[in-house]
């Protein structure tokens, strides 16, 4: 339905930080044969309208998903722009390869392979995992070249701890793939229910040689299952090598009455628009998601961003984008969702810059993630 729809999505995104998970990986939704539909389109005419169909189909263990986006043509027509289809298959008891292509249009109209990735995960004894992720584009003659190979491998050092590494391969200058990024992250849970980690990013200096450039730490908390707040904080090597505090994120969750609950992430950094670079953490952005639940059984969620102006820093935040996603029982067990993007004029008024219209059969409607879809030029 025009993206991937997870509920709680960034509840989601701090699990996978949490637990050394690199991006994100399919899982075999075994839920049954189900399709959706939807239609994006700009009120004001600014983008070109799209429309969306999805379908999920299980078949002898082999889950296959077919996402297609069409665009209004020149005679008022709607034209294939793009085809990903995904497929995932559980090879044995330890082992799922999953394959994603994606399609356009070529010029004369006829579709296109523009990307291939694939993912394997083998599981081990003693709970280690490894994962290879692999990227393929065409050449000029249309074959499949390797663009991208990445490495994970997860152990589990200890009741507590989990050590997590990953290696980045990219084309070097000899026509092969050389390690460029190299990822450790340690993964560690506390007594009392939280759970820290550390997650260091180096990168190749073109010598051989590994350069820090990132390091990512945090605490999260859990209540029910579910992260009901997450500290993370960003530092970087200074030009002495030395590591600072460049940015910091908290989020929080609350159930604010029955029926209703919040979740604010509040992102802090050195580098203020509009500002020069002092070295002090400040407020950059304020990002508040609410959801609601009716009587009737409709779901509202309502995301909104604030960030300061440029122009005008000390005037501090102002709400830069609102998304307003409501999702409501159909007939037949089929669920009607409408999303609605909107964003101030020059005169800080909101108004609508993006619709989307669809409706699902899936057994079990999710929340949909709220961030603006990409939008065929």
């Amino acid at each position: 339905m025009g993206g991937p729809r997870l509920r709680n999505l960034s509840a989601l995104f701090a699990v996978m930080i949490v637990f050394g998970i690199a991006q994100i990986c399919w899982s075999q939704d075994n839920s049954g044969n189900w399709n959706s539909s939807n239609q994006q389109e700009s009120p004001n005419g600014a983008s070109n309208p799209t429309r969306t169909s999805e379908s999920h189909t299980v078949v002898d263990g082999k889950v296959i998903d077919r996402i297609t986006v069409e665009s209004l043509g020149p005679d008022g027509r709607y034209v294939p722009y793009s085809v990903t289809e995904k497929e995932s298959v559980r090879v044995n008891d330890t082992t799922t390869r999953n394959i994603e292509r994606t399609f356009g249009r070529g010029p004369d109209g006829q579709r296109t392979l523009i990307q291939e990735k694939q993912e394997e995960s083998r599981s081990l004894p003693g709970g280690e995992q490894k994962i290879v992720r692999t990227t393929s584009s065409p050449d000029g003659n249309g074959a499949l070249q390797l663009v991208r190979r990445e490495s994970e491998d997860s152990k589990q050092v200890s009741p507590e701890v989990r050590q997590t590494n990953t290696t980045v391969f990219t084309p070097d200058v000899n026509g092969g793939l050389a390690p460029t990024v190299r990822i450790e992250q340690r993964d560690t849970k506390n007594t009392d229910g939280t759970v820290q980690f550390t997650k260091s990013t180096s990168l190749d200096d073109g010598t051989g040689r590994w350069q820090l450039s990132e390091v990512r730490e945090g605490i999260s908390k859990q209540k029910g299952g579910q992260v009901s707040s997450q500290d993370v904080r960003v530092l970087k090597p200074d030009s002495n090598g030395n590591l600072s505090v460049v940015e910091r994120t908290v989020t929080t969750q609350a159930e604010s009455r029955p029926g209703e609950k919040r979740e604010t992430t509040r992102t802090y950094s050195t580098n203020v628009p509009g500002q020069a670079v002092d070295g002090g953490l400040q407020l950059v952005q304020r990002e508040t998601t609410t959801q609601r639940m009716s009587a009737s059984g409709a779901q509202t969620t309502t995301r909104q961003i604030e960030q300061p102006n440029p122009g005008d820093p000390a005037a501090g935040l102002q709400v830069t984008e609102e998304a307003i996603d409501i999702l409501r029982p159909g007939s037949s067990g089929a669920t009607n969702d409408t999303q609605t993007i909107l964003t101030p004029d020059s005169d800080g008024r909101m108004g609508e810059v993006w619709v989307d219209m669809g409706q699902t059969d899936k057994p079990t409607a999710v929340q949909v993630d709220t961030h603006t879809p990409a939008k065929p030029k």
